[in-house]
């Protein structure tokens, strides 16, 4: 995005307020047009100033930050950066947030004092310009919809010549695996892994949520846990994830130290491991993120015979992840049609 990008700065704290102003001043190209109290004056201020980002908490006095989401994204769709706690009912609204179609969220998490709030800066100046470049719209609103609905009964499983998708994904992430999960049947023929960029104690909320949200098993992957068709495996925040072949099963592995790897769980990772246990018998899947995590692991993938597809530029928030990825694509796909492309390839055998 060229320009000067603008911002709006929403939390009940004065000093927050401030710091946030403070930690952006280093980019010259950012400019904060204004702030607000509350969720109403931050509608109100939206509608009025048409920022580039919005910075925004959730947790706040009279309309709260969940609803101003709402409101923003229904009259005046713009980028959400969201500022959120740590503590577990913070992860649950951080994750309803995104649902709402905030484009990321920095954690206040270890730096919820004057002693260390600055320590955000970093994350927070890098995540303002990704959110400033990110595509977002009006937003279909989903996320009291914690039941996925009646099914009917189970179809037998049908046969696949794959055994795994591994699927990667980062900023936009969390809503992006929702719409395809939620396009799967209970009797998908295999099993999924996924490395999701997130902070340690989001993914199990996040595991969480999808697990009520579609027919597929989703929940937090542990080391030893055996894949199995119809369920999903996501890395945990803060771990490394990778899976394993042992005899005629394939076995998660979580290792103790995360490496020198940039993001943790990362995409790279999961996918090279998922090269080497299944080969030909595995589809990787880069969706929306900023960066390149899996543009090496997708090729190690297809380079093993496997298959690999990419999200589309269309609908991808952020194109960063996937376009670097598209090298060692067989095709991109947009969000919408991904679960029936996903079924083709492994009830069908053909996209």
């Amino acid at each position: 995005m060229g320009g000067e990008i603008t911002v709006l700065v929403v939390d009940d704290s004065p000093f927050i307020r401030l710091a946030v102003q403070r930690m952006l001043e280093p980019l010259t190209e950012v400019r904060v047009v204004g702030t607000a109290a509350d969720g109403g004056e931050a509608v109100e201020m939206a509608r009025e100033l048409r920022p580039d980002v919005v910075i925004l908490d959730i947790v706040m006095p009279g309309v709260n930050g969940l609803d101003a989401i709402r409101d923003i994204m229904r009259e005046a769709p713009t980028p959400i950066l969201v500022l959120s706690s740590h503590a577990r009912p913070g992860t649950d609204l951080t994750l309803q947030a995104l649902d709402l179609g905030a484009v990321d969220f920095v954690s206040k998490a270890d730096a919820s004092t004057r002693m260390d709030i600055y320590d955000l800066a970093p994350i927070l100046r890098e995540k303002v310009l990704a959110a400033a470049g990110s595509r977002v719209g009006p937003t279909p609103v989903e996320a009291e919809r914690d039941d996925p609905g009646a099914e009917p009964a189970p179809a037998p499983r049908p046969t696949s010549a794959y055994d795994v998708l591994a699927i990667g994904a980062s900023t936009g992430g969390p809503r992006a695996l929702t719409r395809i999960l939620g396009g799967l049947p209970a009797n998908f023929p295999a099993a999924i892994v996924v490395a999701q960029h997130m902070p340690a104690g989001f993914t199990a909320t996040l595991a969480d949520r999808l697990d009520r949200r579609c027919h597929l098993a989703v929940r937090e992957a542990s080391d030893g846990d055996v894949l199995e068709p119809g369920t999903v495996l996501l890395g945990a925040g803060g771990l490394q994830f990778g899976i394993v072949r042992e005899k005629d099963r394939l076995v998660a592995r979580i290792p103790e130290t995360g490496g020198q790897l940039l993001h943790c769980p990362s995409v790279d990772y999961l996918f090279r491991s998922v090269a080497r246990a299944a080969g030909a018998r595995a589809v990787g899947l880069i969706l929306t993120g900023m960066g390149h995590d899996g543009a090496e692991g997708l090729q190690a993938i297809r380079d093993a015979g496997g298959r690999g597809l990419v999200e589309s530029e269309e609908t991808a928030v952020i194109y960063g992840m996937p376009k670097a990825a598209l090298p060692a694509a067989e095709r991109s796909v947009s969000l919408d049609l991904l679960p029936g492309v996903i079924r083709s390839i492994f009830e069908n055998g053909s996209d």
